[in-house]
């Protein structure tokens, strides 16, 4: 997912040498053809050249937000030695800080808020996450994301208020009646999933404030909840190693591993069914070592072009307001119903985003003119006019990223965004606007507290509005709302 210029290359020759290899299957005893022949009579559980190649490419869009999950729990959960682990399942993990450039496992990673997380495994039985009062003021979410990468629930100052409560989370397969005690109920669509508690940083004195805030985020078994003894431990499982910087070259083995933990639902039946018929699926093996050259071509010109819709999606699928892409793409199954290729863009684009009722994201690559940003180019600035800050109830922020691996950068202030709570220490324009400077080098040290630092070449920003506010001027409903972000210009 985050190859380099070097990794594009290898990508680029290698489809090339694969389209070469699939063209012209023009007729059934073509080199192609007599391929499929030979698959079929190894017994090798795969269609056609052409039928192997389009279900490759739905494999892709499906499976990429799936894949980019499990490759992500590999290295935060299941690979002690991963350099990003952060604990075994069921067990809250606090950080008292925030995301700096150190953080690789996922793409645009928030900076904004020190993070809890929560590896849940629900086989065993339902697990129950206790919050505790939080200051009105200081803005917090709790995010409940499944396996398929779907926003399955919330709790926090928007969805649930600042009181205090004990939730219930249950996997697919359970039912029962809610215990007393328990505000909701959530139900996931898969036994694993990542749940992702934000808790407002005002400023770096604070943190011993978010760190008593996270200390009251509890995590326990129902049986423990009920002082009922515990039912047998789950079944262990062998999970198959996955890495982020592996996935390209290892989808479909990462795939057919993360579907072991995905029930097929009605949304998916249908899909399930035809990569059941090149063989990947739960029980199947899709083996890329025994299919023949061309087949093998076939599945890797597929995974491109898959990927290719996907940016395009992100480049296209959008509302395109002054050069930032504003879109809602995040959410939960009834919100996606099937729609694979927005949520696997919704991954690329930036895994585990928020509902925009949540959080809205407005992220661009582009000046004012719609040339890519770059660092190693030009000087830029963003200004928001006297009294259009972005309306949020809670907090704004925007993030630089680079913009091939799309994660943070290392810069001399250590200063990833710049956000809302910073205004009080910024500088404004005499006519009350403000400007942020976004450049490599220091605009000087009069306005260095307005800097946000960028890379020396291609760079990308996404402004996080939190609890974006839901009357005008909002930027709800995503792309069509009343308020509009400026564009970046670039300083001539």
């Amino acid at each position: 997912m985050r190859t380099g210029s070097s990794g594009h290359l290898k990508w680029a020759l290698f489809c090339a040498v694969a389209a070469a290899l699939v063209a012209g299957c023009a007729t059934k005893n073509d080199p192609i053809a007599q391929a499929g022949k030979q698959d079929v009579a190894k017994g090798v559980p795969a269609p056609g050249i052409a039928e192997t190649k389009a279900i490759a490419e739905e494999a892709f869009i499906y499976g990429l937000p799936l894949v980019m999950n499990y490759a992500v729990m590999n290295e935060f959960v299941l690979d002690k030695n991963s350099g990003q682990y952060k604990g075994p399942f069921n067990e809250i993990v606090n950080e008292a800080r925030v995301f700096t450039y150190k953080d690789t496992a996922v793409v645009t990673p928030n900076s904004d808020t020190p993070y809890s997380m929560l590896w849940l495994d629900l086989r065993r039985e339902p697990m129950v996450i206790s919050v505790p009062a939080v200051e009105r003021k200081r803005y917090y979410s709790v995010q409940l994301i499944d396996g398929n990468v779907y926003n399955y629930g919330y709790i926090g100052s928007r969805a649930t208020g600042s009181e205090a409560g004990d939730y219930l989370v249950v996997g697919p397969d359970w039912k029962g009646a809610t215990p007393a005690g328990i505000r909701k109920v959530f139900h996931s669509t898969t036994p694993f999933g990542l749940t992702v508690f934000r808790t407002q940083l005002f400023n770096s004195e604070d943190m011993p404030n978010v760190v008593k805030v996270q200390a009251g985020y509890k995590a326990q078994p129902l049986s423990a909840f009920l002082k009922q003894p515990a039912p047998p431990a789950a079944p262990k499982i062998d999970f198959l190693p996955a890495t982020t910087a592996g996935i390209k070259a290892n989808f479909f083995q990462y795939l057919e591993a993360a579907l072991r933990f995905v029930p097929v639902t009605e949304q998916d039946q249908a899909i399930r069914a035809r990569l059941a018929s090149i063989g990947i699926g739960p029980g199947k093996t899709f083996d890329f070592k025994d299919l023949s050259l061309e087949h093998k071509a076939a599945v890797l010109l597929a995974m491109k072009e898959g990927d290719d819709k996907v940016d395009k999606y992100l480049a296209t699928g959008m509302k395109n307001i002054n050069g930032w892409k504003i879109g809602s793409v995040f959410g939960d199954r009834a919100f996606y119903n099937g729609d694979w290729l927005m949520r696997a863009a919704a991954a690329k684009g930036g895994i585990y985003g928020n509902d925009a009722v949540e959080a809205t994201y407005p992220m661009t690559r582009v000046d004012a003119t719609g040339a890519t940003l770059d660092g190693s180019k030009h000087k830029y600035t963003l200004t928001f006019p006297a009294g259009q800050l972005p309306p949020v109830n809670a907090f704004w922020s925007v993030t630089m990223y680079d913009g091939k691996t799309q994660l943070l950068i290392e810069n001399p202030l250590g200063r990833y965004l710049i956000n809302s709570p910073m205004l009080p220490g910024m500088k404004k324009n005499p006519d009350g606007s403000l400007t942020l400077y976004i450049q490599k080098d220091s605009p000087g040290k009069a306005k260095e507290a307005n800097w946000l630092p960028a890379p020396s070449g291609t760079m990308y920003l996404v402004m996080r509005l939190y609890w974006p506010k839901d009357t005008p001027p909002s930027i709800l409903p995503a792309g069509a709302g009343s308020w509009k972000p400026p564009a970046v210009a670039a300083s001539k």
